[in-house]
């Protein structure tokens, strides 16, 4: 009940924010909201001053430190940008472990996150996979590592809110010498090599208002940290604006385009994949928990299947068994040929004793429209500098 209550108000919220929301009391509400954000960068500000001015200083671990991340909240493609990074460092001759906080993984009971927390005991780094297994699951590990995990062998992936010691833990214990930072970029106590920023094409910055008003974590002009940016979700027409606007924010930055290209459709439960051509003319069900749903829409459309019913939730949703199965027989009511959903879905599906409709997740990886040159030099210099 608790997170159901928790997923209506994160919607409301997102309406009132993207002021779909109208009336009296979203206006004020809105107003508020204004003020907090005011609040809220100058925080920022005074935390990124603290750092440049060394009042307060990173950790260094002797090693190379990867930063992904991005200036907004949710929604730029961030994890098939991890996986492509960590795989081309990988094949270079690193040894890689990824660092994530494992946003909204299953935690310790509340009492006793309390009670470690009066003891000063500190949360341990748990791993997801050492390269070889899989040794969590996705509600352990959280949606985006079990995902990294399951698509990366000999990469390592680690969960812990303190990714200075999830790093201690990868450099000593497992002898990893490059560290990707997954959702880093504001993750100061740790010190980046190199800051990657991705920035969706088809939302830059939202209203350009931070938290809690807008979606920005920080103000647009902080851009200015960033040694490579990805403009995501990108129709490889040059996205001239956008590339003057983060060159007049960051005159230094590589900046490449990229897209996030389906493969492939895989079946979650037998694991079996099919090209994705069975899609044309294919009546679907679609099933998504993701920040910007109607991009998964759009995009089976593209590869040719009718969409009959879209079944949204808020990003990060855990499915239950019963709402899988409401699902299934609802779609069999609609006479369509299979459900599909996303990757990220996927890792949330429950286990069903019976399957009586096809149930797919597309598979994207990422393809660069412009900038590989300078890609493949960043790997390099990463790799032997």
């Amino acid at each position: 009940m608790a997170g159901k209550l928790g997923e209506e108000l994160e919607s409301y919220m997102l309406e009132v924010i993207s002021d779909r929301k109208k009336g009296k009391w979203p206006t004020t509400l809105r107003i508020m909201l204004k003020q907090l954000s005011l609040l809220f960068r100058s925080l920022v500000q005074l935390r990124l001053k603290l750092y440049k001015n060394g009042i307060m200083r990173p950790h260094t671990l002797g090693c190379q430190v990867i930063s992904v991340g991005n200036l907004t909240v949710g929604g730029t493609g961030k994890t098939p940008v991890v996986e492509v990074f960590a795989r081309s460092l990988t094949e270079s001759g690193r040894k890689v472990a990824i660092l994530s906080r494992g946003y909204k993984r299953e935690k310790p009971p509340f009492s006793e996150r309390m009670k470690n927390k009066f003891k000063g005991v500190k949360e341990q780094p748990k791993l997801v996979s050492d390269g070889d297994r899989l040794l969590l699951d996705s509600a352990q590990s959280g949606d985006e590592p079990f995902m990294l995990a399951s698509n990366l062998p000999n990469v390592s992936v680690i969960v812990c809110k303190d990714r200075v010691g999830a790093g201690r833990y990868a450099t000593k214990k497992l002898g990893c010498d490059t560290l990707i930072l997954d959702d880093g970029f504001q993750y100061l106590r740790l010190r980046h090599r190199l800051d990657i920023v991705l920035v969706d094409r088809t939302n830059p910055f939202g209203n350009r208002n931070v938290l809690p008003r807008g979606v920005l974590r920080e103000p647009i002009k902080n851009i200015k940290r960033a040694g490579f940016i990805f403009i995501t979700k990108s129709n490889g027409d040059g996205a001239k604006e956008l590339r003057d606007e983060l060159r007049k924010l960051n005159p230094t930055a590589e900046i490449s385009e990229c897209r996030h290209s389906a493969k492939y459709v895989r079946d979650i439960y037998s694991k079996e994949e099919k090209p994705l051509e069975i899609l044309k003319g294919l009546k679907v069900v679609a099933v998504s928990g993701i920040a910007v749903p109607q991009g998964f829409e759009d995009e089976l459309v593209r590869l040719g299947a009718t969409v009959v019913k879209h079944f949204t939730y808020t990003d990060h949703h855990r499915y239950t068994q019963q709402e899988i199965i409401d699902i299934v027989n609802e779609s069999i009511e609609l006479k369509v040929d299979a459900i599909l959903t996303t990757e990220k879905d996927a890792v949330r599906f429950p286990r069903l004793e019976r399957r009586d409709i096809p149930i797919y997740f597309l598979r994207v990886e990422i393809e660069l429209f412009s900038g590989s040159e300078e890609f493949n030099d960043w790997i390099n210099r990463i790799c032997f500098n």
